[in-house]
């Protein structure tokens, strides 16, 4: 099994949100259409801007825990590494469509 470690973002990039999850689209669906109250829900945090790849669940919550306390500068950095336009890495994997007539609340 993969696990995924994964930093979701505003659109204006205001808050971070740092997660981890065996199942990365589904996962990201669900902050999407905001099927959970909580923080991602609460600041809008449903742009996927940055995530790793773990095959083993330890070697991610270990990597979640670490990042969590990363200063937002380094936040920063590291998604400005892998991702220099702060796209949205998920762009493409849902009908938008259909991600706009869900409700927001399930």
């Amino acid at each position: 099994m993969t696990y995924y470690v994964d930093i979701l973002t505003n659109k204006r990039h205001t808050v971070f949100y740092t997660g981890m999850t065996n199942s990365l689209e589904q996962r990201i669906f669900e902050h999407k259409i905001k099927i959970n109250k909580g923080f991602t829900s609460k600041y809008n945090c449903h742009k996927l801007v940055y995530f790793e790849e773990y095959p083993a669940v330890w070697d991610a919550i270990h990597r979640e825990k670490q990042l969590k306390k990363y200063l937002r500068k380094w936040k920063m950095e590291l998604i400005t590494g892998m991702n220099p336009s702060w796209k949205d890495l998920s762009e493409g994997w849902y009908d938008e469509t259909e991600l706009k007539h869900l409700p927001s609340k399930l």
